[in-house]
C-alpha cells in the first residue's frame, strides 16, 4: 500500500514585526512537529512557508518607522528567517511575496479565474482620503467597533473581539494617513461571487465529499474550524473585492487598472504555490506534483486565519482549476501571557529571537513547554512558572533522570557496553509491551492531529522507564544478583533508544543527544517498540546533563522582563498622528448632564442616553453597559463631543459621543468635571 503524499504550509507571518510564542504555538511549532513525523513515517511530504509581504499592515508599520515598504519587507524577512532557522523549524523553504516568481505566479492565477469569468467586476463606494488623494485599503481606517464598541477598529477587524469587518459597518471612520474622516467615493474592483459556491462548500466541509466523492475525514476538522465556516455559509457568503487600491502589492494584470493590487488574501494564500514553484526549481522537482493529483493538502494556522484557509483559498483552488484543495486545516487558538492576551504595542510579549538570543542551548525545553500547552481546542496560557515548573519535574525529573540513571548505570557496571538480556520476569514482560505499544498510540494521534496528547505518550515512555527503574533498583540488586541487572539494564537502555526514535518530532535536538549517547541512530519510525534495538556488546557513551533546572531567578528576571515600564514601552497605544491647533479647533466638546438612561435591545454593550447639553437634550448611543448600569449614570455630568456627525446604531440616531478614559485593562470611566460646573459649559 502506497504512502500519502502531502503538501504542508504553515501560514505566512507577516513581515511587519517580529515572532512571539503565541505566534509559534499556534502554527509553526505543530506543524514541524507533523512534518518531521510524516518524513520519519516515508510520506513524500513538502513543508512550505514564506514571509507575507504585501498588504496594508506593510505599508503602516513602513510609515510608522519612516522608511520603504521594501526596507520594512526585507528587515522582517530576514529577521523572521533567522528565528525560525535558530529555532530549528524543518521548512523545506521559507520564501517570500515580494519575490519575482510570486508577482508573476499570483498574476497569472488572477488571470485564469478572470479569463474563466470566476471574477466580477463591481463599483461600489469606498472610504478617500482628500487630503491624501487615495482611497483608503481596510487597514488605513479605524473606527468604532459596531459589535463591542472598541473605538480602534480596523476596517477588516476588529482586534478586541475578533469580528471581520467591512469599512463602512465602522461607527465614526478616521483616515489613519491624515486622521480626518474620510469621504465614500465610487471605485471599480474585482469581485469574488463567494455566494455561487455555498451549496458545495457545505458538503465539503461537513461531509468531506466534493461532488459527491469523498475528499476527506470531516472528523478530523477541528470543532472550531467547522463552526466558525458553517456560521459563514448559513450567514449567506457575500462577494468579496480581490483588488484593493494600493501602490503596495502585486499589481492587476488587466488594462486600466492602474493603481490597484491584488487583495492580500488572494495574493498571500497562492505565496504557498509560488514558494513550492521555487523550491521545485531549486531541487530539479515538478512543483504540480504537489498541488495536484493524489496529495494531501494540509494548512497550520491560528484561528483568525480559517475563513481564508477553509473558505476563500478553497473557492479560488477550485475555480482556477485541478488544483487540490485542503485534506485539513488545523487550526489552533490562541496562547495567552502571563494571564492578559498577546500585545505588540504594550510590548507584553515574549519574542522567539530574543528567547533565542538569551538561551540557545534551550530550544527544545521551550517546544516541549509550549506543545504542552498548544491551543488545540481552546485559548491556553504561558506562564514562565509554568516554563520551570515542567522543564524541572517533567523534562529534568523524568526524562532527564531516567536516561542518566541507565547511561551512567551502564558505565558504571560494564564499562558502557550493553550488556544481554537474560530471562523475562512478568514485569520485563509487561514493560516491554507497553514500550512496544506507545510508538503506535503517538502515531494515531499525530494522524489526527493531536499532537500535544502525542507528545504526552512519548513523556509516558520516559515515566515508563523511570518507573520500572525505580521498582527494580538495580543499583541494591547488584550486590546479590547480578545476572539480573544485566537484563533490567539491557531493557533500560533499549527503552532509552525508543525514546531516540519517539522523541524526534517534539525535541530533535534531545534525541540526537540521546543517539550519540547510545552511538545507535534511526530516522525509521517502523523501528520504534523494537525491543532489540540494541545489541549486546554494543559500545555506549559517556552522557552529559539533559536538561539543568530552571531557576527562580531567571523566571524573576523574564516576568519582570514584561512588567518594565520606560519612555519606550507604555501599557497604553501609542500617540495618534500629530494633528494641528484648527483641527483641535473644529471639535465641539462641551459639558452634558445624563437626564436618562435605558439598554437597548438586543445590545448587551449599548446603553440609550438623553443628554442636556446646555442648548438642547439629544439622544446618544453609548458603548458603556459592561461599566455602568443605567440607573448609576442618571444625574452625571459628562463631556460630549457635539459635532459629531449622527449616525444610526442599532436603528437609534446617535447624536454626538460621550468621552470616557480607559485604564490598560479597558475598564472605562466617565470624564467628569470639578463640582460647580454645570451642562453646557465648553471644554477647551
Amino acid at each position: 500500500m502506497s504512502k500519502a503524499k502531502y503538501t504542508v504550509t504553515a501560514a505566512l507571518p507577516y513581515a511587519n514585526g517580529p515572532l512571539h510564542l503565541g505566534h509559534v504555538a499556534g502554527v509553526y511549532l505543530p506543524a514541524d512537529i507533523f512534518v518531521r513525523f510524516l518524513r520519519m513515517n516515508n510520506h513524500d511530504v513538502a513543508f512550505i512557508c514564506g514571509s507575507d509581504e504585501h498588504g496594508a499592515a506593510i505599508t503602516l508599520r513602513a510609515k510608522k518607522e519612516g522608511i520603504s515598504p521594501q526596507e520594512i519587507v526585507d528587515k522582517y524577512n530576514e529577521q523572521i528567517g533567522k528565528s525560525f532557522r535558530d529555532f530549528d523549524i524543518s521548512f523545506d523553504i521559507f520564501h517570500r511575496t515580494s519575490s519575482p516568481i510570486h508577482h508573476e505566479t499570483a498574476q497569472d492565477f488572477f488571470k485564469v479565474l478572470h479569463a474563466k469569468g470566476k471574477l466580477t467586476e463591481e463599483t461600489s463606494e469606498q472610504y478617500y482620503d482628500e487630503e491624501y488623494s487615495q482611497f483608503l485599503a481596510d487597514r488605513y481606517i479605524t473606527g468604532e467597533c459596531p459589535k463591542c464598541q472598541n473605538p480602534s477598529a480596523y476596517g477588516d477587524q476588529c482586534e478586541k473581539c475578533g469580528s471581520d469587518l467591512s469599512p463602512t459597518e465602522l461607527i465614526n471612520p478616521t483616515s489613519t494617513l491624515s486622521g480626518k474622516t474620510p469621504i465614500l467615493r465610487e471605485t471599480s474592483h474585482w469581485y469574488l461571487p463567494m455566494n455561487r459556491h455555498e451549496d458545495w462548500l457545505r458538503e465539503w466541509i461537513k461531509e468531506g465529499k466534493l461532488d459527491g466523492v469523498q475528499q476527506h475525514d470531516p472528523k478530523l476538522w477541528r470543532n472550531q474550524v467547522n463552526g466558525q465556516c458553517m456560521s459563514w455559509i448559513d450567514g449567506g457568503l457575500h462577494s468579496r473585492a480581490m483588488t484593493r487600491d494600493l501602490d503596495w502589492g502585486v499589481k492587476v494584470p488587466l488594462p486600466n487598472s492602474e493603481g490597484k493590487v491584488l487583495y492580500v488574501w488572494l495574493d498571500a494564500p497562492i505565496g504557498y504555490i509560488s514558494a513550492t514553484k521555487q523550491w521545485a526549481l531549486d531541487n530539479n522537482k515538478d512543483w504540480k506534483d504537489y498541488w495536484t493529483g493524489d496529495r494531501k493538502l494540509i494548512h497550520f494556522i491560528g484561528k483568525d486565519n480559517i475563513v481564508f484557509h477553509a473558505i476563500i483559498f478553497p473557492i479560488l483552488l477550485r475555480d482556477h482549476g485541478d488544483l487540490i484543495l485542503p485534506d485539513n486545516v488545523p487550526a489552533y487558538e490562541f496562547l495567552n501571557l502571563e494571564g492578559d492576551k498577546f500585545s505588540t504595542s504594550r510590548n507584553w510579549a515574549v519574542w522567539l529571537h530574543e528567547y533565542m538570543e538569551s538561551y540557545p542551548e534551550k530550544s527544545d525545553e521551550l517546544k516541549y513547554v509550549l506543545t504542552s500547552i498548544a491551543p488545540e481546542s481552546k485559548d491556553s496560557e504561558f506562564t514562565w512558572k509554568e516554563f520551570q515548573t515542567r522543564i524541572n519535574s517533567e523534562l529534568a525529573d523524568i526524562l532527564g533522570n531516567f536516561v542518566n540513571r541507565a547511561m551512567v548505570l551502564t558505565q558504571k557496571y560494564y564499562q558502557g557496553i550493553v550488556p544481554e538480556k537474560g530471562e523475562l520476569t512478568e514485569e520485563d514482560q509487561r514493560v516491554l509491551k507497553e514500550m512496544n505499544a506507545i510508538p503506535d498510540r503517538i502515531a494515531k494521534l499525530v494522524y489526527a492531529y493531536k499532537l500535544r496528547d502525542a507528545q504526552a505518550e512519548a513523556m509516558n515512555l520516559a515515566r515508563l522507564g523511570n518507573k520500572y527503574l525505580a521498582e527494580t533498583e538495580p543499583w541494591k540488586l547488584v550486590k546479590t544478583d547480578v545476572e539480573r541487572v544485566k537484563t533490567i539494564m539491557n531493557i533500560a537502555l533499549q527503552i532509552t533508544a525508543n525514546l531516540s526514535i519517539v522523541l524526534q518530532p517534539f525535541l530533535p535536538a534531545t534525541a540526537k543527544k540521546l543517539s550519540e549517547f547510545l552511538n545507535f541512530n534511526t530516522t525509521d519510525w517502523t523501528n520504534a517498540g523494537g525491543d532489540d534495538l540494541l545489541k549486546p556488546g554494543q559500545m555506549t557513551s559517556i552522557p552529559s546533563i539533559l536538561f539543568t533546572k530552571i531557576e527562580d531567578e531567571l523566571v524573576a528576571f523574564e516576568v519582570a522582563k514584561l512588567t518594565k515600564t520606560d519612555e519606550n514601552v507604555s501599557a497604553f497605544e501609542p500617540q495618534k498622528e500629530v494633528i494641528n491647533f484648527e483641527d483641535f479647533g473644529k471639535m465641539d466638546i462641551r459639558l452634558g448632564t445624563i437626564l436618562s438612561a435605558e439598554k437597548v435591545e438586543k445590545a448587551d454593550k449599548l446603553v440609550k442616553l438623553l443628554v442636556d447639553t446646555g442648548i438642547d437634550k439629544r439622544t446618544i448611543v453609548s458603548g458603556i453597559a459592561e461599566h455602568y448600569s443605567p440607573e448609576e449614570i442618571v444625574g452625571k455630568t459628562v463631556s460630549v463631543l457635539m459635532n459629531l456627525a449622527p449616525r444610526k446604531i442599532k436603528g437609534i440616531e446617535s447624536q454626538g459621543m460621550i468621552l470616557m478614559a480607559e485604564n490598560e485593562e479597558g475598564k472605562l470611566s466617565f470624564m467628569t468635571p470639578e463640582k460647580g460646573f454645570s451642562a453646557g459649559g465648553t471644554i477647551c
